[in-house]
């Protein structure tokens, strides 16, 4: 399946996730697809694109790292269904949607959490999901800088 509509299947299930322990899912189900993603870009996205995805990569893991790994079936599991990128652009933005979904989402079971754990576990996770964000809008700007150049290679 393709990032976009994985990422639209993600902002869905994070919008239909009510209980803590869902939206906690959701966020590590959204970390992983954005280190999947990164992934995929590191390898064969464009080159002046590889550097931020590997960050993006590395950002997104830790953002697992710091949830729970919630007990998934390989089908369950979003990122594991990533065929394909499509348009790198199209992708990037979802993507940094997502992310500033995800920590909206868990500011609010960090403001609702009856234990300190659960606390800073959210906190973590809100600030994983805030760095792997700007490594996605880094990127962008990365494309538009890429594709205001092209014009002035021709015309030189």
């Amino acid at each position: 399946m393709d990032a976009v509509r994985l990422i639209v299947a993600s902002k869905r299930a994070l919008a239909g996730s009510g209980e803590q322990r869902d939206v906690m899912t959701e966020a590590w189900q959204a970390q992983a697809l954005a280190q999947a993603i990164g992934s995929r870009l590191a390898v064969s996205g464009p080159p002046e694109l590889r550097g931020e995805a590997l960050g993006l990569t590395e950002l997104s893991g830790r953002g697992c790292g710091v949830l729970d790994t919630p007990a998934l079936t390989v089908d369950a599991l979003r990122a594991a269904q990533l065929t394909e990128l499509g348009d790198a652009r199209q992708a990037l933005l979802s993507l940094g949607g997502l992310l500033g979904e995800v920590g909206i989402a868990l500011v609010g079971i960090a403001s609702a959490a009856d234990d300190e754990a659960t606390y800073w576990q959210c906190m973590e996770a809100i600030d994983a999901a805030d760095e792997s964000r700007d490594r996605v809008l880094e990127m962008l700007r990365r494309l538009a800088a890429r594709d205001q150049a092209l014009p002035e290679r021709e015309a030189g």
